[in-house]
């Protein structure tokens, strides 16, 4: 994964409406560009170590957010037409999402304290266990959230939350954006008496191999295609010294409906499916993309293409990515034993001449191509018809690692057939979702976004507060005196 460094090139700021091309301030970071930005970050560590200041931090970080709404939710909307509703509620996310890391800094329960005292009887020493951070955390803004997912949002809010600092890589379908919210945090943090380089912004390709690379990036956090996540982890794994990379890679996220929810919610579960795969034109890590339903129930799949075909097209997030979808769909609707039940395509509007519509297509177990065992980014979901419990199974054990899967049963069902299926499921994905949808994640202590591989690289979240112990370290002190001790681990 390599690409030659242009330090100072503009970025551009794409319309993903139009495809117009912006001219934008931010400018593509060399080597000594990262080589600052880590550096200065690293400096702020004993700073950061004040945890009543990072709550603060993290509060003010929050309302000055808050405070430029409409400045952010026009510059988000402009680089990623994701529209102002959708975009109002995503700040709102991002602000509880800051607030409740403060008070997860000010309650001080993720350091996990444990102590075992001496024991003169049997020679134990004194044992007192906490958690200290990693160090400098390189984030990788996502494309798909502008705010809860980039600058101002979940890895971001974690780490500085766990004491470490963080250098963004910013995504380039949203430069101006990403530079708006790291100047307001940059300004939170000198609020409160922290360095403003608690935070800092890198843009380029070449800036993300240069983060991953430099010997005082101690983490990384990533959200985004399996290719490129692969190829960061595989840079951060062959390091002098090897690093930890959390990557979310992409996600199919399966639904298997039974067939007894089939046949007495077939237009509910249709309509569902139709919301769910189509909410945020597809955009979302978590949607549905590969349904199992039982063969001979046409009324859920008529119900889910009529609900579908009446969803409103519109642009996607860039044209990188719009080109990708299509191409993507194409290819998938092309394949042997691939029914096309909703074309997907280009549906230009005088607002959007690169506007989408949504896909639905269909296949049998049997007919079940590889490719259709791909995430294909955008508003596009496949039926796999199966017969019985064996053609199920069959198609169960060849899906891979995912974020969710989810399983619509009826309450009538034999519930030992219900448990053999989630403990098919179970191993597949780090959240299981019934008899509802799995897009949306509430950001609360008991949310797991994260799975088998790819839909992550290693068994944690980064959704909710237990996202905190991906930058933190247990450290145990023995026999250590009093004074010496962190103030959490004392008498």
């Amino acid at each position: 994964m390599t690409a030659e460094a242009r330090p100072g090139a503009p970025v551009p700021s794409t319309d993903p409406r139009t495809g117009t091309v912006r001219a934008h301030p931010a400018r593509e970071a060399g080597p000594a560009d990262v080589d600052r930005a880590v550096t200065a970050a690293a400096r702020t560590l004993d700073a950061l170590a004040d945890r009543p200041r990072r709550a603060a931090l993290l509060h003010t970080a929050a309302d000055l957010l808050d405070a430029a709404r409409p400045e952010i939710l026009a510059a988000a909307d402009a680089e990623t037409a994701l529209g102002e509703t959708r975009l109002t509620g995503e700040l709102a996310r991002t602000t509880h999402q800051l607030r409740t890391f403060a008070e997860t800094v000010a309650d001080g329960g993720y350091l996990g304290v444990r102590i075992d005292r001496a024991d003169p009887a049997t020679g134990r020493p004194d044992l007192r266990r906490t958690k200290a951070p990693l160090g400098v955390a390189a984030v990788f803004a996502a494309g798909n959230f502008p705010l809860a997912f980039s600058v101002p949002g979940g890895d971001t809010a974690s780490a500085l939350a766990a004491g470490c600092p963080v250098v963004v890589k910013a995504h380039p379908g949203h430069p101006g954006t990403g530079e708006l919210c790291a100047r307001l945090l940059r300004r939170a943090a000198e609020r409160v008496g922290l360095p403003a380089d608690v935070l800092a912004t890198v843009h380029g390709f070449a800036a993300g191999t240069a983060l991953v690379r430099h010997p005082l990036t101690a983490a990384v956090g990533f959200t985004g295609s399996l290719r490129g996540g692969r190829a960061l982890h595989d840079l951060a794994a062959a390091r002098p010294r090897p690093i930890p990379f959390h990557g979310e890679l992409g996600s199919l996220n399966p639904v298997v409906v039974t067939e007894r929810a089939a046949a007495t919610r077939a237009e509910e579960i249709g309509a569902g499916l139709a919301a769910s795969f189509t909410l945020g034109r597809g955009q979302f890590c978590t949607k549905p993309g590969l349904v199992l339903v039982p063969a001979g129930h046409p009324a859920l799949e008529k119900a889910a293409v009529a609900a579908a075909a009446q969803a409103p097209a519109g642009p996607l997030l860039d044209p990188r990515i719009r080109d990708g979808y299509l191409t993507g769909a194409a290819h998938r609707a092309a394949l042997p034993g691939v029914e096309v039940l909703l074309a997907p395509g280009p549906a230009p509007t005088p607002e959007a001449p690169l506007a989408v519509r949504p896909g639905i297509l269909a296949t049998t177990a049997d007919d079940l191509h590889e490719d259709l065992l791909e995430e294909c980014f955008g508003p596009l979901t496949v039926l796999v018809r199966y017969r019985d419990h064996t053609d199920l199974h069959a198609v169960l054990t060849r899906l891979p690692g995912t974020l969710t899967a989810t399983l619509h049963h009826a309450p009538d069902e034999p519930p030992a057939d219900t448990r053999a299926l989630l403990a098919r499921l179970t191993p597949l994905a780090g959240r299981l979702v019934l008899n509802s949808w799995p897009t949306g994640v509430a950001v609360t202590p008991a949310m797991q976004h994260g799975g088998p591989y790819p839909a992550a690289t290693t068994p944690t979240t980064s959704v909710g507060t237990a996202a905190i112990h991906r930058w933190l370290r247990p450290v145990t002190y023995q026999d250590a005196p009093q004074d010496l001790l962190p103030p959490e681990l004392r008498d």
